[in-house]
């Protein structure tokens, strides 16, 4: 089974996690889109098992909503998102953007799709660049 590593933007903390995914999901629900600041979280779910912290342990830091069951691990200097147990599973949630390559499962679905942002599909169908416009 292939292995994927992965790190906080400042590569504090790094891991690795057998590319063995059992879900995929783009979610839009408030809580995701708050927390990651954009217009959904993209999480990949996973056995505990299957992750190994690297190095950086001591950089994480986790933030516990107990209303709604919601979690999110983040690294104390960079505040990149990374690996948490999920609230509601007895999985990892592992965010995607945090792997340093692409995970063999795609996305399966869209959640929480009707508290989506309004400028969701708006902005999916506007002019691409590969650099900062001009």
């Amino acid at each position: 089974m292939r292995k994927i590593t992965g790190s906080c933007l400042c590569g504090a903390v790094s891991f690795e996690v057998l590319d063995d995914f059992e879900n995929f999901h783009l979610c839009h629900c408030v809580q995701c889109r708050k927390i990651t600041g954009s217009a959904h979280a993209s999480n990949l779910f996973i056995a505990s098992e299957k992750l190994q912290i690297l190095s950086g342990e001591d950089q994480i830091s986790q933030y516990s909503d107990g209303d709604r069951d919601f979690s999110k691990s983040f690294c104390r200097i960079c505040g990149s998102g990374l690996p948490h147990a999920s609230k509601t599973s007895n999985r990892l949630v592992i965010p995607a953007g945090s792997l340093d390559a692409e995970p063999e499962l795609p996305p399966q679905d869209n959640i929480f799709w009707s508290e989506r942002a309004g400028w969701c599909e708006i902005g999916l169908a506007a002019e691409t660049f590969d650099h900062f416009p001009e």
